[in-house]
């Protein structure tokens, strides 16, 4: 009676059951059952004998690790500096004009900052040894945060400790897999690890070639009338730098914004090179346009140029910034900037605020150093005169690209030989999205004089000639 009762039961199951339900519990178990049988099955092939065992493992070469480095390449090249980094820099014992150091306005070498800096390592001691979420957050935080949103006249500013997880965190802590990011070709390599962790589809657009990325973007609307239900939950965000590093050229902002609002982007700006450098007040690309800074969503800054420090911020509303508290990588899990170090970030935004024509002199020294370096014979200037990044190249290009380069490292060597500190650009060439052509970076600084910089232009000039 009880089977008999059982299979009722079993019975009135299946009729109460939607077919479909019926077919995938009959698939499953017979997957179950062929993956049981398949197991099993496994455990009859061939044993190795012992000898065949200790044949294998005897022979057995497993994979290195890394592959096989390029000896020569340029970031294993060490050029070592004996001395106090300013104007002037001892490299490999040549005592030289320092053309390379991202000093723009002469910061490393003001005194005010460097004892405000060590009277904060005297009260707070050397790090904090903790993120700013345990116990890494100090006063001194807070108060850069404060004075950095007050100087961009924006309602909130982060402060990260090392300036390229800046942007690199920045990016991914907003845009996800689905979204889609319009990129300038030309961005730096922090953007472009931002970019990869953000696993947005990444829309790249020739530099700043404003028709291009509108042309991205029509193709883009169209894709988005196909599908409206997707095109709603898709967020479209823009990427740019204030002054590229890559090429030294300014971004054509006013043209950006309006593409902004016509297609509804989100844009964030990098201004690594231009905050401290552009606009009456040094607050960058948006000042140098005369642009209001809300059209900019989300504006981010390495202080490792014009503050002369370490770490990074970004600044917006307070949902931008607060948002980074929770989500930007970089900030919660590293261990906040160092106390002194902050310290010399506030001071610095003293200066910046105490005398703004710091600014103008800089900019004045970018164009004129843009002015004699132009007359180069075999090397070509590149980058924006207000600028204070440069790049040269080869008039006439190489064979191929690492032609190019052991001649520009040639070309570096001597000058440094000579007392003129130049560096050729080093890129990680296989990880970049687009190689980069070999180069000579020059960085402006506010201290050089017109004599200074002629006499660099003569030595360069002699020893790019003798060995091009």
């Amino acid at each position: 009676m009880a089977v008999i009762q059982l299979f009722n039961e079993i019975g009135t199951i299946f009729r109460n059951t939607p077919t479909f339900a019926l077919v995938l519990e009959i698939f499953l178990l017979i997957t179950v059952i062929w993956l049981l049988l398949h197991k099993r099955g496994g455990g009859r092939r061939r044993r190795f004998t012992k000898e065949e065992e200790d044949f294998l493992i005897e022979n057995y070469e497993p994979e290195p690790l890394v592959g096989e480095t390029d000896p020569d390449h340029p970031l294993l090249r060490t050029r070592l500096v004996a001395s106090k980094v300013g104007k002037r820099i001892n490299v490999d014992g040549h005592d030289c004009l320092n053309l390379g150091s991202h000093n723009y306005l002469g910061f490393l070498e003001d005194q005010d900052i460097l004892e405000e800096a060590c009277k904060s390592l005297r009260k707070y001691g050397v790090g904090s040894c903790g993120p700013r979420g345990f116990y890494g957050t100090m006063d001194v935080h807070l108060e850069l945060e404060e004075r950095i949103a007050k100087f961009m006249d924006l309602e909130e500013a982060i402060v990260y400790s090392y300036g390229f997880s800046t942007v690199a965190s920045a990016i991914p802590a907003y845009a996800k897999r689905g979204d889609i990011i319009f990129v300038d070709e030309a961005v730096n390599f922090a953007i472009q690890k931002g970019l990869d962790a953000s696993r947005s589809t990444i829309a790249f657009f020739k530099h700043n070639d404003v028709k291009d990325l509108e042309r991205l973007l029509v193709e883009q609307e169209k894709r988005d009338q196909k599908n409206p239900k997707k095109a709603l939950k898709t967020r479209r965000f823009l990427v740019a730098e204030g002054i590229y590093m890559n090429t030294g050229k300014i971004c054509p902002l006013p043209e950006l914004v309006a593409l902004r609002k016509q297609y509804k982007l989100r844009i964030f700006i990098d201004e690594s090179v231009s905050f401290g450098t552009l606009g009456k007040g040094g607050r960058g690309v948006t000042e140098h346009f005369n642009i209001d800074r809300d059209e900019i969503d989300l504006i981010s800054a390495g202080m490792e140029g014009s503050m002369a420090t370490i770490g990074g911020f970004c600044v917006g509303s307070h949902f931008i910034a607060e948002h980074q508290r929770l989500s930007g990588l970089g900030y919660i899990f590293s261990a906040s900037l160092p106390p002194m170090l902050t310290q010399a970030a506030i001071s610095a935004l003293d200066r910046f605020e105490r005398e703004p024509q710091i600014f103008e002199q800089l900019q004045a020294k970018a164009q004129l150093l843009h002015q004699i370096f132009s007359r180069f014979s075999k090397l070509r200037l590149c980058g924006d005169e207000l600028s204070p990044v440069k790049h040269l190249y080869l008039a006439l290009p190489g064979e191929n690209f690492d032609a190019e380069r052991k001649r520009l490292i040639d070309v570096a060597d001597k000058c440094i030989a000579r007392g003129v500190a130049v560096v050729e650009a080093a890129y990680l060439q296989n990880r970049e999205h687009k190689p980069v052509r070999p180069s000579i970076r020059v960085a402006v600084n506010r201290l050089l004089e017109e004599a200074e910089i002629s006499a660099a232009f003569e030595i360069i000039e002699n020893v790019s000639s003798a060995v091009l």
